[in-house]
């Protein structure tokens, strides 16, 4: 850079520096501006020389992060502080010492759980990844605001994620969409949560975003004269009442209005309740409650509600804070439209979650997200050692959905949607859930595994003979079940294993054999088990027939079975094969060269699709679809196991796809689909499967293509058939969304 530009870039880090300061949300004193500007000086020293892959100033990043930290999270000077400085022990020379010394113990923790693993030697199958997952997650019981950062930090990078690698845009999108919005979400951060939801889906389907992100520009000016008609009465009785209010829109996040198309399997003109009325009253602490009922009175009023679809979220907030009141009225247009009635502190709460608690002490909302931080320290106490095994039992705690549940003498308990009877006995206590045998729900006899719902009043029946069991872990959905029963098994495994180890003894005795590591490694592996705890264990269980060790050759008390060995790999790189095959049509790796591969079934990928390898510890390479069902996890968690993966224009081969195809039954329907796909088309077909009710008709057809073009031409060929509504592409357990609906 030319010394001109080198000051054109210094005027702009330092207009960023002064916006940060700006739009800081809390009152900050000089000491804490002096604080900040320390920070702001240490971190452009720090970074100097670094540039990001947009080829802009490093700097520029950790002042974003800290303009999120402060404008859209409502987060303090300690946390600014942070924010800047988040990255210059991961990347500098600077240690967490100097940083201490520097701004104290409180920064270092919270710097200490922002920096990443580093320096530490994991084996080839140990994800990175999670281990670094789970160390941001373990310093919960530290800092929250460790949490709070590293979303802020993940959420520029999603912003700026445009100058990535595509591979790189793919795994970053898919930590995100498994860990950071789920966590965004259950710490009331909405807005974050929606926000990544968004980016995730314009990385990972470009083409489905852009093209509901144009449905919803075009239908925006309907919306909006709707929206004026509809709210013209409340707005006249609000008035009338001397009501001190605000009326806000909210539309539909693109990434919900996708996941409705797919689950609901609808087109976009199908998504009705694109928008949100949210009214937004000045109320005093003490009348809260009642002042936002009496606006609910002024709305029902005026439109009939949905009495199903009443949310009363005031008088038992959610469990990570959120408060409102919501229900879903008939306008007379005859569309359902959801409004909501808060209070500007339930709407402060709503927008930044935990991050607001600082404005509203002793709120119900803080007490409740309370309650969850303390759950989640419960569950980190004793953290699984495998790291995928930790953060699958940290998901579960990240749920959305909630039912709400009584205990005999009437005290409110928050489970997740799906939760069971073993859920709940463990929620009281671990003792009462290791000891469970049964429950009354609504003073009714139920099994372990039934499933609860809201309002329903649990009574735990115990019995001191009973112990956790395996099968037990198929009943339970909440981190917290899981992790005990987990616990009591692994007890209950380490008393089996001394006890097996004893009954070996005596059995090798009997056969003078002697106990020692080298014939101890000759049984395990003449068993074919993978350790001598499992031999162990298998013993005690009496799941091995010890009398086939008398088989074994011996000599002086030392076997001499022969080991079959097995060469050791080094990593999963030696697991594939070169392929030489010439007609080949796909390249794997950086380097982009053929390697034997072997097509997944969850996603069936043809070529056309953006694909990407996945090494299998047994199988060598897989290709799955970038929007495969089960990419997100993949991705998220093994993403030192990803390889790049590209199709080539080599000579055409067929390849399985399955279209889904519903509509209109009428004779003669499925004689011209078949005639379309056969004789028009020449597409051979694998199966095919009809079903009709009540005169609409559903169809799953398995064909073979050569391409993503030619799948594409044929579903349009489908989709002009007379009575054909919907076409789409079967996509592992779900369907791809459709837009259009045949003439």
């Amino acid at each position: 850079m030319t010394e001109e530009d080198l000051k054109v870039e210094n005027k702009l880090i330092l207009r960023e520096y002064r916006a940060l300061l700006k739009n800081i949300k809390r009152e900050i004193d000089d000491a804490d501006r002096l604080m900040i500007r320390k920070a702001f000086d240490l971190a452009v020293e720090a970074h100097r020389p670094m540039r990001r892959k947009s080829g802009e100033a490093y700097i520029f990043h950790p002042i974003a992060v800290a303009r999120i930290v402060s404008e859209e999270t409502g987060l303090g000077t300690t946390s600014i502080v942070c924010a800047l400085l988040h990255d210059v022990v991961e990347d500098t020379e600077i240690n967490l010492d100097d940083i201490e010394s520097l701004f104290g113990t409180r920064v270092r923790i919270i710097i200490d759980g922002l920096t990443k693993l580093r320096g530490a030697h994991f084996g080839e199958d140990v994800s990175i990844q999670a281990e670094n997952f789970r160390k941001m997650l373990l310093t919960i019981s530290d800092d929250i605001r460790v949490i709070l950062v590293k979303l802020a930090d993940r959420l520029h990078n999603m912003r700026t994620l445009d100058s990535m690698r595509h591979d790189k845009q793919q795994k970053i999108a898919s930590e995100t969409l498994y860990l950071y919005a789920p966590l965004s979400h259950r710490l009331g951060l909405y807005n974050l949560k929606s926000e990544f939801e968004d980016l995730c889906l314009k990385h990972k389907e470009p083409e489905i975003y852009t093209t509901i992100e144009r449905s919803l520009e075009k239908s925006k000016a309907v919306r909006t004269r709707f929206i004026n008609r509809f709210t013209v009465p409340i707005i006249n009785r609000l008035d009338e009442i001397h009501c001190d209010y605000e009326i806000k829109t909210r539309t539909k996040s693109v990434f919900s209005i996708y996941n409705k198309m797919v689950n609901k399997n609808i087109p976009f003109e199908e998504v009705y309740d694109l928008f949100a009325i949210r009214i937004i009253i000045e109320s005093e602490p003490v009348s809260e409650k009642s002042d936002c009922w009496q606006v609910y009175s002024v709305v029902t009023d005026h439109y009939q509600p949905n009495p199903d679809r009443l949310r009363d979220w005031i008088s038992t907030p959610k469990t990570n804070g959120y408060e409102s009141l919501h229900t879903t009225v008939m306008s007379p247009s005859g569309k359902w439209v959801e409004v909501q009635i808060r209070t500007r502190r339930m709407d402060d709460i709503a927008e930044m979650g935990y991050a607001a608690h600082w404005k509203y002490k002793e709120s119900a909302s803080e007490n409740a997200l309370d309650e969850w931080i303390t759950r989640i320290r419960e569950t980190l106490e004793n953290p699984d050692p495998n790291a995928l095994d930790f953060i699958d039992d940290f998901k579960l705690n990240l749920f959305s959905d909630e039912i709400f549940v009584f205990t005999p003498k009437g005290d409110l308990r928050n489970l997740p949607s799906s939760a069971t009877a073993l859920d709940f006995a463990f929620e009281i206590h671990s003792d009462i859930g290791a000891k469970c045998i049964g429950a009354k729900v609504n003073h009714r006899l139920v099994p372990l595994s039934h499933e609860l719902k809201s309002g329903d009043q649990v009574e735990i029946i115990t019995s001191k003979n009973q112990s956790p069991k395996d099968d037990w872990l198929h009943y339970v959905v909440t981190a917290k079940a899981k992790s005990n029963i987990k616990n009591h098994l692994k007890e209950d495994k380490k008393h089996l294993v001394i006890d097996g180890k004893e009954i070996l003894e005596r059995k090798l005795k009997n056969l003078k054999i002697n106990l020692n590591e080298e014939n101890l490694n000759k049984i395990v592996n003449f068993y074919k088990l993978p350790t001598s705890q499992d031999l162990f264990y298998k013993t005690a269980m009496s799941q091995l027939d010890l009398s086939k060790l008398a088989l074994l050759k011996k000599e002086a008390g030392q076997l001499k079975y022969r080991r079959s060995t097995r060469k050791k790999q080094d990593n999963f790189k030696q697991i594939v094969t070169k392929f030489d095959d010439k007609s080949a049509n796909l390249v794997i790796g950086d380097s982009m060269e053929k390697f034997d591969y072997k097509l997944s079934n969850c996603c069936n990928p043809i070529p056309g699709d953006n694909v990407f390898g996945f090494i299998t510890m047994s199988d060598g390479i897989k290709i799955h679809r970038e929007n495969c069902p089960n990419a997100i996890q993949m991705m998220s968690k093994y993403a030192y196991r990803i390889v790049k993966a590209k199709w080539t224009s080599q000579e055409s081969i067929a390849f399985l796809a399955g279209i889904r195809v519903s509509g209109i039954d009428q004779v003669g329907l499925v004689n011209e689909l078949t005639k379309v796909i056969s004789s028009e088309y020449s597409v051979n077909m694998r199966s095919i499967s009809f079903e009709s009710d009540d005169g609409i008709f559903t169809g799953e057809i398995m064909v073979y293509v050569n391409d993503t073009t030619h799948l594409t031409e044929l579903m349009r060929k489908l989709r002009n058939i007379s009575g054909v509504t919907t076409v789409s592409r079967i996509k592992g357990d779900k369907q791809e969304p459709t837009f259009t609906q045949a003439n």
